[in-house]
Parts: C-alpha cells; structure tokens; sequence
C-alpha cells in the first residue's frame, strides 16, 4: 500500500528534514541546530548538514526562524480594498496613514512589510501572523466586518486597527473621534445658514456612519429636521465618486444647499461636480470635507475640513500594537478631530 503523500508544505518539509537526518546519520534535532548555525554541532556535521540540505532543494524559513527566537521585527501594515471598486491605494488619506506608520515603526526599530487583503475577507491577514512573517498586524479601515476582527482577537491574533469604536468590540482599535468630526462639520454649515446639507460617504462603513450620526444630532441641536433623500451612498473610490456625484446632482441640484462628504477626495470631486453644473462654491453650495489632506488647502477653491491627526495616528497605532505584542490588553483609544475654515464653505472669507 502506498504512503499517502505530502498534504502541506510543512509536512513536505519534515520529510525532507528526515532524509536529511537518515542521510547524515544524526537526529533531526540535530539537522535543525545545524541548519540554524547551532554552535552545539562541530563544524564539520553543519558543513555535512548543509550539503546534503542544497542537494535537497531544503530552505530554511527564515521568517518563522526569527520568529522562534525572537528576532522577527517586521509589522505588517494592511490596506484592504473593495473588489469591486479597487480603491486604489494612492488615495490621499491611505498615502498619508501609511507615511505615518512608516515614521512610527523606523523610530522603533520596526521593519515594515506593506500588504493588501479584499474587504470582505479581512481575517485572510491572519496569515501574516500565522506564517511568521510579522509579529502584528496593523489594519487601516474596518469596512464591514467587524465579526472578522473580533475573531481575529479572540484567536490571539497581534493585530489593531485604525476605525471608529463599535460596540462589543474585542479588538483595539485607533481612531479619531467620528461622531464629533460630523458634528462640527454639519454644525458650522448651519450656523452658516445652510439647511439643506446633502451628505455623501457609504455609512456602511463604522467610520462614515459615526460622521452620519453626528450629522444627525447637529441638525436636531438647532431644530431641522433630517431629510434621508439627503443621504447618498458614494464610494470613496474617484470613478465610482464621479458617476455617484453626477447622479445626485443630475436629480436636483436645486435642492440642497451645502455639501458635507465623507473625505476630502469626495469634496473636492464634489465641488469639480458643482462648477460644471454652473453651482457656486461656496456662494450657491457651501462644501466642508473630512480628514484634512495635503491638497485641501490647495483645491479651488481652498477647502474646508475636519482635521484628522494623521501624524499623531501613526504613533499611536505602533504604540497600541507593540504593547498588545507584549501581553498588555489595550482598550480603544480615540485621537481628537478639530474644524479647519477654509473659502469652501465661507463666503465670508477670500480665496487664499
């Protein structure tokens, strides 16, 4: 009866580390200190060893070698993206966050392994882990399965993510506070006397929906009430964006008078949208947007936002992860927003 062969690579790599053994006259504890340069094997064995194991195309993972004696340094920084629109990971705000982490892990002495995984299968990460090519995970953006995350934390899996805070939540996650982002935004066009604030972001998306929350409160603290045909589901994703952002304005471009979306991307698409429909910014539409890149105070006109901590994130994304690493549970921690004014939503100020 024939043996059943090989199922893995592992289990192709024990029968190749027994030939080895059988070939050399020794134990397999032995070819292994051999192979991982063991000082308690004479020179002339490891030198026997190491022959034999080039005759046998054997590799030594190297990644899993350092992990078990506790050199591994790498982090895996993972960028998910959704398949069907394939954000591409020069968006602005991920270029931005992975700058950041990039910083954060040098001052550390961390190398940094960059990844990307689909959307709707964020716990395929754990093969990072679970190979020995990082010993954590950091993961910028929840998307829609926050399910898969808290397995990932209930297996023990090193890993934190950047997003807003959930309830039941069993992971970490590092995030600026979303609620309060949506609520100043929508707060200072109202108390620009705008009352018809169409919002644009997926809110399927915890991040986008904590924004819709508070959205909603500002317009309850100041009596409007809330219209949900104000409310369009627009992928961040620039293509995607231009059709969504068409479409709404080719349905009643009338009928609002500010613009609150969900990243500066969609705001300043947004505002590109208005100017061919011959819209005013911010005369006719005031437009405000959210996370404060680089090229908002750049845009035409300068673009009105809330300022995310970027910077800040990066260093407190590292820092969550490399404790959770060394045993120390870590709680949710929320970085602080803040509203930027600039002529997007002001006619009160000049273009600069």
């Amino acid at each position: 009866m024939s043996s059943k062969p090989p199922d893995t690579p592992a289990d192709r790599r024990r029968l190749q580390m027994a030939d080895i053994a059988r070939l050399a006259g020794v134990s397999m504890s032995t070819v292994s200190r051999a192979l991982n340069g063991s000082t308690l094997v004479n020179e002339e064995t490891r030198r026997r060893i190491g022959e034999l194991a080039r005759s046998l195309n054997y590799t030594i993972n190297e990644s899993a070698k350092n992990l078990r004696l506790q050199r591994n340094q790498t982090i895996a920084v993972v960028v998910p993206y959704d398949a069907q629109s394939r954000q591409h990971i020069s968006d602005p705000f991920f270029l931005a966050m992975v700058g950041s982490l990039a910083d954060a892990l040098t001052d550390r002495g961390y190398d940094m392994l960059l990844s990307r995984v689909d959307a709707e299968a964020l716990d395929s990460v754990s093969s990072l882990y679970d190979v020995g090519r990082a010993i954590g995970i950091v993961l910028i953006g929840q998307w829609r399965h926050h399910d898969q995350l808290n397995a990932l934390a209930a297996r023990g899996v090193p890993v934190v993510v950047w997003g807003g805070q959930l309830p039941q939540q069993l992971y970490c996650t590092v995030g600026g506070d979303n609620e309060l982002g949506g609520r100043l935004a929508t707060r200072h066009l109202l108390d620009h006397g705008r009352r018809r604030i169409l919002f644009l972001g997926d809110a399927q998306l915890p991040e986008v929906a904590l924004r819709l929350d508070g959205y909603r409160r500002a317009l309850a603290e100041v009596g409007v009430s809330f219209d949900e045909a104000l409310v369009h589901t627009v992928p961040f994703e620039e293509q995607g964006a231009v059709r969504a952002i068409d479409a709404v304005l080719a349905a009643g471009a009338e009928h609002f008078d500010a613009v609150f979306a969900c990243s500066d991307l969609l705001a300043i698409l947004a505002m590109r949208a208005l100017r061919r429909a011959g819209r005013r910014v911010p005369d006719d539409v005031a437009v405000i947007g959210y996370d404060d890149i680089a090229l908002a105070a750049y845009a035409e006109p300068p673009l009105s936002t809330i300022h995310q901590p970027v910077a800040l994130a990066g260093v407190e994304l590292v820092d969550a992860l490399t404790r959770l690493i060394g045993g120390e549970p870590q709680a949710p921690r929320q970085l602080p927003v803040n509203l930027v004014v600039r002529h997007s939503s002001s006619t009160g100020l000049a273009s600069r």
